[in-house]
């Protein structure tokens, strides 16, 4: 999850009070834990709206995962960062509202570690993203029943943080969306 705005995460806690900044990339390889939001985008059809990441991503490059991730700045509220990040990464904005936060880490095969406290949005969207391309290959709305039917046959194609919120959170999603 990437922040083109700066290049230090900020180091939390299990209970998300913070301990300080640390750059990002020395994070990942010491697999602190640190601050992320995830933000999940559903059409009226119920669709969720999900990218491709950009290839040349320090991790997960060409993975498909969720409309936007990212990690918040320090002093950022992570909605704030979340509004922001849709905006830079999928070209629009819109209202969001927060869902819940959940922990994961994850061990990558280039040495990196993710080790985030992921807060999670959800908004609606029904246009037409503008994606950068330096953060999203290509992206797509996809039905409910199809995504865990993909991600079943082939969990390699998506992210780890993704396959944990639709796992854990998708009928809470569903619910709230």
């Amino acid at each position: 999850m990437e922040d083109t705005g700066t290049k230090n995460v900020v180091l939390v806690d299990e209970t998300d009070q913070v301990l300080g900044t640390m750059e990002k990339m020395q994070a990942h390889q010491e697999g602190r834990l640190h601050r992320a939001f995830s933000v999940i985008i559903f059409n009226d059809k119920n669709e969720m709206l999900i990218h491709q990441r950009a290839k040349n991503k320090y991790h997960c490059g060409g993975m498909w995962t969720n409309a936007c991730c990212s990690h918040p700045r320090f002093n950022e509220d992570s909605k704030d960062a979340a509004v922001r990040r849709m905006q830079e990464e999928m070209g629009f904005t819109t209202d969001l509202d927060y869902v819940g936060q959940f922990i994961y880490r994850t061990e990558f095969d280039n040495g990196l570690i993710e080790n985030e406290l992921d807060h999670l949005f959800i908004g609606k969207f029904n246009g037409t993203p503008i994606p950068n391309p330096e953060e999203v290959e290509d992206f797509k709305y996809i039905g409910i029943n199809e995504l865990k039917l993909d991600i079943e046959k082939a969990p390699h194609n998506y992210t780890v943080w993704f396959k944990k919120i639709v796992e854990n959170y998708l009928t809470e999603l569903i619910t709230n969306g």
